[in-house]
């Protein structure tokens, strides 16, 4: 048999003068993260250098690296708890994301009585500010437009006579039931209007083909209403704009500059890649739309690099997932995005709530229960648990556990684990196993390659353009922190 060797140098370490920090490569740098969310680019030497104990006083990044936390000579950890603690603090701040469905799969449609109950149940929470996203799983809640109404004047009314919280209310809309009538309430209301909007009118009418959604036409001039609307009132058309969503089929990745170019001659400031769920189609569908965890991948970074040539043009859009990611990167935000956030929000930072009021501790677990008949996530009818009891309830904290990433095989020793996050209850619907093979996860690719590619930028010296543009998007807030993978 055949002998080989492998010549393995072992750096010199100096434990005793080292913090806690995670490391990778990126592009020709050494890339260092931390807990606090803290990180530094550094060259192979400078990693040695620090590694060994060579980074003391005099040394010219030593400042650097003793503020992040990576050598304990002068430390400071209260400051460094305060950081965790900072990036942690969605456990502590109750259910902030209320996700209504007002028409399942089945047929099945909320009532008003429900929608007030929901409503009322919902401002018990201890968060200030709460975001109510309501949809439908036919893509279209206006058909619901009684409910939606209810629900919408018993939350503010609830609000405004006792709670005094900060409320935000979005619709995902297909725009196919919508009316000047409706309109006119959401405008009134202030209600945020999410679309669907595939893309070029090719594009989004050969997807929405057999949806019974709005054809291209109609969402343009319905997103034209809105913005005329808006500007009559005179609101600030950063916050006020029609957002929307596109489904990423076979067709539109291998469009996606096309479906960029659409969203920015549409005035929509941000735009969500995200693959398709494949737990959510038979197989013959999959093969009609669907692509490899490869293709989505690269047709998605393909895209960021088109998204970051636009706006050096002088376009202003955003990629919503890179947008996320940033703030978490650059800024000691929390936008609230539960997916990416350790553990997983599901029951701590949101409830979702079927038509018939059944609470669950995300949207995927409802799916599961309306699409599957599998209610093992269902918390029970809306009020017949506390919120308190609720984060407490025995499916919440096995989705905890399964989320927390400190002790996550795959992601406890990654450098981007501080970014990233995972859901459990996706993982049970795509592998049955709420822990997952995150090799076989195209949410985990898909984070792993972005957090590179975006590194990769920040690592490019001479990329000032670019690394602007980052930054402004890190401080840049979708309108709607909600993610919706199929949207007909």
């Amino acid at each position: 048999m055949e002998s080989r060797t492998l010549d393995v140098t072992t750096p010199s370490l100096d434990a005793d003068n080292l913090g806690f920090f995670r490391w990778g490569s990126v592009g020709d740098k050494v890339v260092a993260t931390n807990d606090a969310g803290e990180w530094s680019l550094l060259t192979p030497s400078e990693f040695d250098e620090l590694l060994a104990g060579k980074v003391a006083k005099d040394h010219p990044r030593f400042e650097e690296f003793q503020t992040r936390g990576f050598v304990r000579d002068g430390l400071d950890l209260d400051a460094l708890a305060t950081k965790i603690a900072e990036r942690n603090r969605h456990v502590r701040r109750g259910p902030y994301l209320h996700i209504v469905t007002l028409k399942d799969r089945n047929g099945l449609e909320m009532n008003r009585e429900t929608a007030e109950k929901t409503a009322e149940f919902a401002l018990q929470g201890t968060s200030p500010a709460m975001t109510f996203d309501l949809r439908s799983d036919d893509g279209e809640p206006l058909r619901n437009f009684a409910t939606l109404q209810s629900f919408v004047e018993s939350a503010k009314a609830r609000n405004r006579d006792t709670t005094g919280k900060e409320l935000r209310f979005f619709v995902l809309t297909n725009l196919s039931a919508m009316t000047e009538e409706i309109a006119e309430f959401l405008i009134a209301n202030e209600v945020r209007v999410v679309a669907a909007l595939d893309g070029p009118a090719a594009l989004h009418d050969a997807n929405r083909e057999s949806t019974g959604a709005a054809s291209h036409a109609d969402v343009v001039r319905w997103i034209d209403y809105f913005t005329r609307r808006y500007t009559e009132l005179e609101r600030d058309a950063g916050e006020w704009h029609v957002a929307a969503r596109p489904t990423v089929t076979k067709q539109s990745l291998a469009a996606l500059p096309s479906v960029v170019d659409e969203y920015i001659t549409r005035g929509i400031r941000t735009i969500h890649i995200v693959p398709l769920d494949r737990f959510r189609f038979e197989s013959e569908a999959w093969g009609k739309i669907g692509y490899s965890d490869a293709d989505f991948l690269r047709g998605s970074a393909q895209a960021l690099d088109y998204i970051l040539e636009k706006n050096l043009s002088g376009s202003d859009i955003a990629d919503g997932l890179a947008a996320s990611l940033l703030a978490k990167i650059l800024t000691t935000e929390d936008l609230g995005v539960v997916d990416l956030q350790s553990p997983n929000g599901a029951g701590g930072s949101q409830i979702a709530y079927a038509p018939d009021g059944l609470t669950f501790p995300c949207e995927e677990a409802r799916f599961l229960s309306a699409a599957r008949q599998d209610p093992t996530f269902a918390l029970g009818p809306v009020g017949e648990l506390s919120v308190s009891e609720i984060a407490n309830h025995p499916s919440v904290r096995a989705i905890s556990a399964a989320s927390l990433l400190d002790s996550h095989p795959f992601y406890g020793s990654r450098w981007n684990k501080p970014y990233c996050g995972l859901n459990p209850v996706r993982n049970y619907l795509a592998q049955g196993d709420l822990f997952g093979q995150h090799r076989y996860s195209v949410e985990s690719k898909l984070l792993d390659a972005l957090c590179t590619q975006l590194f990769e930028i920040l690592a490019t010296d001479t990329d000032a353009g670019t690394k602007d543009i980052l930054q402004r998007w890190s401080s840049h807030r979708p309108p709607c922190v909600t993610d919706r993978r199929v949207f007909v």
